[in-house]
């Protein structure tokens, strides 16, 4: 077990998770010509995946630290492969909705098995250097993700989008011996049932409403609903699915919130960039999604950087310096948002690349000061932050969007223009939250890490 396997692990199980997210996108087309779907089924194909995936994660935490991460990562990578075998070989709608559902649910323990091993495989600074590569490979494959679904669409065809998961898998499915160890660090007691139900059918409910305008209020109400069942159980239940030692720990407790304010304006901008390229700039489909790729660049060309600044200012000053790089980078994007060319833009995407990366310590610190035995929990809680914000963010960036871009039509602008205003109004929104971060993260994180005795008292 070396911590060089460790981070190739981490990276690769990061980079293929993240890439399903965004690398459909671009083979719906083809999808959709081929099976015959409307819009309406089409948007299943990637609520297939999503909806498990933020739904089960908390749940997914707490069960990868009862089961043991060798096993739990081991019976992942196999759906997930098999879900990926399944959508490419797919010739009807339901089974590559049920193919996407099986993969989201695999990803759902995959993420923070894999997360988790920042905590017990790695020491302070490797984990510090850990969560950059996690960072890193996320943004990568958020990046890349439609320009290589234009790719693999095109030439190979757009079963090509899930058979390119099975090499990562067999690779995962190798390293894996190396890098985890067998056995488990909690005692093999039940998840209290209750929770987990509420727990998911809470986010899961909250998320579909998002993607149904139609019936968005009763499903945000159930969910709501749902969400308050389950905080009332745990405060109440001497059995908890998420241990008092974390809801407790402010430095955790404030990282979820900044990773929620990071994720919410990024996300959202993310989703629409390719489409204002597309409709405001002219570019074509791997145009309009290639121009991402220098957010990954950035954000690998800063990662190195990230140990020095956490050494230098402290874990609480990095990530507020990294959210104020990305909110510049976001108000340098609304700037020039007017001009139709794409070149002014490059400086505002290096910001917001190089910015993200200076954000990691809100993923290290918060592991670093939760007991070794919880870090599977804490793994799932932080990455379904992650997965929530982005859900959140696509639709509320895309809610100030819409509007702004339908007053525009209607007062006569041209649709191009119209759109670029309502990214323009996007951008500023997700500047805002991202800036919101900047004073709460030198507060929140500023807590001092516990010992290793201190953890391991922590009831």
């Amino acid at each position: 077990m070396t911590a060089r396997a460790t981070l190739v692990v981490i990276a690769l199980g990061a980079f293929v998770t993240t890439l399903d997210n965004t690398i459909v996108a671009a083979g719906v087309p083809s999808i959709a010509r081929d099976l015959a779907l409307d819009l309406g089924a089409l948007q299943w194909v990637a609520l297939g995946y999503m909806l498990p995936f933020a739904g089960l994660l908390p749940v997914a935490g707490a069960l990868v630290d009862r089961w043991g991460r060798r096993r739990a990562l081991t019976a992942a990578l196999l759906g997930f492969g098999a879900g990926a075998a399944a959508g490419g070989l797919a010739q009807s709608a339901w089974l590559l909705v049920a193919a996407r559902v099986l993969q989201g649910t695999a990803a759902a323990f995959l993420l923070p098995g894999l997360l988790s091993l920042l905590r017990t495989n790695l020491d302070a600074r490797g984990r510090t250097l850990g969560a950059a590569v996690w960072t890193a490979c996320l943004a990568a494959a958020l990046a890349l993700g439609p320009a290589l679904g234009g790719v693999l669409s095109e030439y190979l065809g757009w079963p090509w989008i899930f058979f390119v998961n099975l090499p990562f898998v067999a690779a995962l499915l190798v390293l894996l011996p190396g890098a985890v160890p067998p056995g488990r660090l909690a005692a093999p007691r039940a998840p209290p049932a209750a929770a987990m139900v509420l727990v998911t059918a809470s986010l899961v409910l909250v998320t579909t409403a998002l993607a149904e305008p139609g019936v968005r209020v009763p499903l945000l109400a159930a969910g709501a609903a749902c969400g308050v069942a389950f905080l009332v159980r745990e405060r109440r239940a001497r059995e908890r699915l998420v241990p008092a030692a974390l809801t407790g720990n402010r430095v955790f407790t404030g990282s979820l919130a900044l990773q929620l304010l990071w994720g919410l304006g990024i996300s959202g901008i993310f989703f629409y960039t390719p489409l204002l390229h597309q409709e405001f700039l002219g570019l074509g489909p791997l145009g309009a999604g290639a121009p991402l790729a220098l957010v990954a660049v950035a954000v690998v060309a800063a990662t190195p950087l990230v140990p020095v600044a956490v050494t230098r200012l402290g874990p609480h000053r990095t990530v507020a310096l990294g959210l104020a790089v990305v909110g510049a980078g976001l108000l340098g994007l609304a700037a020039v948002n007017h001009v139709p060319e794409l070149w002014p833009r490059i400086p505002g995407m290096v910001l917001i690349g190089a910015g993200s990366a200076f954000t990691v310590p809100m993923t290290s610190h918060a592991l670093d000061v939760v007991a070794e035995r919880h870090s599977g929990t804490a793994s799932g809680l932080l990455t379904a932050a992650r997965e929530l914000s982005g859900a959140l963010g696509v639709a509320l960036i895309g809610a100030v969007l819409t509007s702004v871009r339908g007053a525009r039509l209607a007062a006569g602008t041209p649709p191009g223009a119209a759109l670029a205003g309502g990214y323009t109004a996007g951008l500023l929104a997700a500047a805002a939250l991202t800036l919101a971060g900047v004073l709460p993260a030198v507060r929140v994180l500023r807590a001092r890490t516990s010992s290793p005795r201190d953890k391991r008292a922590v009831p």
